[in-house]
């Protein structure tokens, strides 16, 4: 893998325009930009077509010999399947309102990283092969022909886009650039042409219900682990439910809340929150997963990883779902499942066995966002905070593209935050909320072979956080988000290190006044609380 430089360097966009236009440019792979290809056993597990030994870096691709019909077919199939994809491909006026709110050209300065550019490599292969004017006229109607440097500009740039959504919210014709975005990867992989760190997660979720590959022994005891050290830190011992029948419940969180850190703290609030309440919930060790990385592959992949989440729910008999801070879940749930894999008539509509509110928002989906649960049980004082047990943080919060701009998720957030905190300040006002920059490592952007156009694309959330660092003196950035907590902890070591990423519930937990626990001293990290420190 790359080195990336420093941040000083990576700062300063050097980046000089190519002599010649952007469609007769072949694409240059740039070290730390691109992604290792999915192994040949992992492509036949998922039942992907082309399975075979490939890199990037060849001059073969070793594609089809019929590639190209199969590429335009699968093209003509879903622009007929899917009206977006037609409205998307002809309404583009190229008036460049996107062109600077992509992160990655921010970052960068390749204008093949525009939105309007990036999403024209698709477009001009459509006017050249779907439109009269691009038949007759060519390169004066933004028409070109489909060849092999095509698909390699289309591997390359096409995996440099998060779906993060930013540029949509600017587009005067509404066109989800991420949709674009989607369909480009989706006929890709018509060709075997995919990205090894999306796809083996896929496979692992296919026959173990998580992205990790965890058996459902290794899911559970990793919990129990975390169980542990609850009792260590509270001297309240929690016992979670796992794979009952009957309860009203069904928990469905990332897998990586189970595994790693920053995730685990966590999932370790969600415990002690919902022991807290004696809330009768339950986890699945077969769908131990919600995120579904079939958003960053296709329609089809996407469908069968929700549907698991569904159909566990209806084997074990629970009443409704309660999801856990995740972003793609919740894109996924929000705006496609009830088309997908809907309706969910076998659930009901989630009313809250504390509050009594009923969530009507989550009516059709049957399942409810861990903060809008949490937010709501503060508002209706149902838990004991003490923010003061945060004193020795001072938060400021990242609004992870998919919740906020796919769900609007905007408010209940910052509303846990100023009740399990005293020292809350918020990032410049056009880089949060709708307009949130993205982590630059969604959409599978977060391998590590992406290390360099990852620490670019997360340039702009990366300056907005020094900002607040330098101004307020923010050294927590928290987010509900399982990549962003990932990918964020490397974009703060880089751009604003002393900074700790942590997710909202690792704040609700530290504050948690829970009965019978003994005095806390530290945090769940085992850092000194505010006022305990020796």
């Amino acid at each position: 893998m790359a080195k990336p430089p420093k941040p000083e360097e990576m700062s300063r966009i050097d980046y000089t325009m190519p002599q010649t236009p952007w469609m007769e440019t072949p694409v240059q792979y740039e070290p730390g930009c691109w992604g290792y290809p999915t192994k040949e056993n992992i492509q036949v597990y998922n039942g992907f077509p082309n399975p075979r030994a490939w890199s990037p870096l060849d001059d073969d691709w070793k594609l089809p010999a019929n590639w190209k019909d199969i590429l335009l077919k699968g093209m003509e199939e879903r622009l007929s399947k899917y009206r977006s994809f037609q409205l998307f491909m002809d309404i583009c006026v190229r008036c460049g309102a996107c062109a600077d709110k992509c992160h990655f050209f921010i970052g960068g300065g390749d204008p093949k990283n525009m939105p309007v550019l990036r999403a024209e490599l698709m477009r001009s292969i459509y006017r050249k092969n779907f439109t009269t004017a691009g038949k007759l006229l060519g390169g004066l109607a933004g028409a070109r022909e489909l060849t092999e440097d095509v698909v390699k500009e289309w591997f390359y740039y096409f995996y440099q886009c998060t779906e993060c959504r930013r540029c949509s919210v600017y587009c005067p014709y509404g066109i989800d650039t991420a949709e674009i975005t989607m369909m480009a990867r989706e006929l890709l992989h018509l060709l075997g042409v995919g990205v090894n760190w999306i796809m083996e997660p896929i496979a692992n979720c296919t026959r173990t219900g998580n992205h990790l590959g965890l058996q459902p022994h290794a899911f559970k005891g990793n919990i129990d682990f975390l169980v542990d050290d609850i009792e260590n830190i509270t001297g309240v011992r929690i016992d979670p439910s796992f794979n009952r029948k009957g309860a009203e419940i069904l928990f469905v969180t990332p897998s990586a809340d189970a595994f790693a850190e920053p995730g685990i703290y966590t999932m370790m609030g969600y415990m002690m929150l919902f022991h807290e309440l004696g809330l009768d919930y339950t986890m699945s060790t077969y769908c131990s997963e919600g995120g579904n990385f079939g958003l960053f592959t296709g329609s089809e992949t996407m469908k069968k990883l929700n549907y698991k989440i569904y159909a566990e729910a209806k084997r074990l008999g629970v009443k409704w779902i309660l999801g856990g801070e995740c972003g793609h879940m919740w894109r996924v749930l929000h705006q496609y499942m009830d088309t997908m894999n809907g309706p969910a008539d076998h659930l009901e509509a989630p009313v809250s066995p504390i509050t009594g509110t009923k969530f009507e928002n989550a009516r059709s989906t049957k399942m409810v966002h861990v903060c809008e649960f949490t937010a709501d049980l503060i508002k209706n004082n149902k838990l004991k905070l003490d923010p003061s047990r945060n004193d020795h943080r001072t938060v400021t919060f990242h609004d992870s593209c998919n919740p906020a701009r796919a769900m609007g998720i905007l408010e209940e957030p910052r509303y846990i935050i100023r009740n399990a905190c005293n020292n809350f300040f918020e990032m410049p006002e056009n880089t949060i909320r709708e307009q949130t920059f993205c982590c630059g490592g969604g959409s599978g952007l977060n391998a590590g072979e992406f290390e360099i156009i990852r620490l670019r694309g997360g340039f702009p959330r990366g300056n907005a956080l020094r900002y607040v660092q330098g101004k307020y003196g923010v050294n927590t950035l928290t987010c509900i988000c399982a990549i962003d907590r990932a990918t964020l902890v490397g974009l703060c070591d880089y751009w604003a290190p002393p900074v700790q990423v942590s997710g909202l519930h690792e704040l609700v937990a530290n504050a948690l006044i829970m009965e019978g626990e003994q005095e806390r001293t530290v945090g769940l990290r085992g850092e000194p609380l505010a006022g305990t420190e020796e």
